[in-house]
């Protein structure tokens, strides 16, 4: 059974920092593309970054320069450093493929971004 479980997140002041980490179990994701989703409350569930199985990354442009995507193949986890937080980061991050599989979705961890 493949199960991709996120952590690490929580709250945190406006310029502060968290780091989250998806550890998949189930199959071997080191030959997949990886991403970092996240869902607003009332808002949908969008592509944050992503990274290649050769560790090449791509972000959405409002991450861009304050995020970093990386991987541990060996350990099959895939992290995300989130530097300079926002209000506007407010939202439960997942991680997935990339693209996704609508069964392979966890429950993710709730980042809150307040003073």
């Amino acid at each position: 059974q493949v199960q991709l479980v996120e952590s690490g997140g929580g709250l945190v002041q406006p310029g502060g920092s968290l780091r989250l980490s998806c550890a998949a179990s189930g199959r071997d994701f080191s030959t997949s593309s990886m991403g970092w989703y996240r869902q607003a409350p009332g808002k949908q569930r969008d592509l944050v970054a992503r990274i290649t199985r050769r560790g090449d990354p791509n972000y959405a442009d409002s991450v861009k320069g304050r995020f970093t995507i990386s991987r541990d193949n060996a350990k099959n986890t895939v992290y995300l450093q989130m530097n300079s937080l926002k209000p506007d980061d407010t939202a439960d991050y997942y991680c997935n493929t990339y693209p996704p599989r609508y069964d392979y979705w966890g429950q993710g961890t709730q980042v809150t971004v307040s003073s």
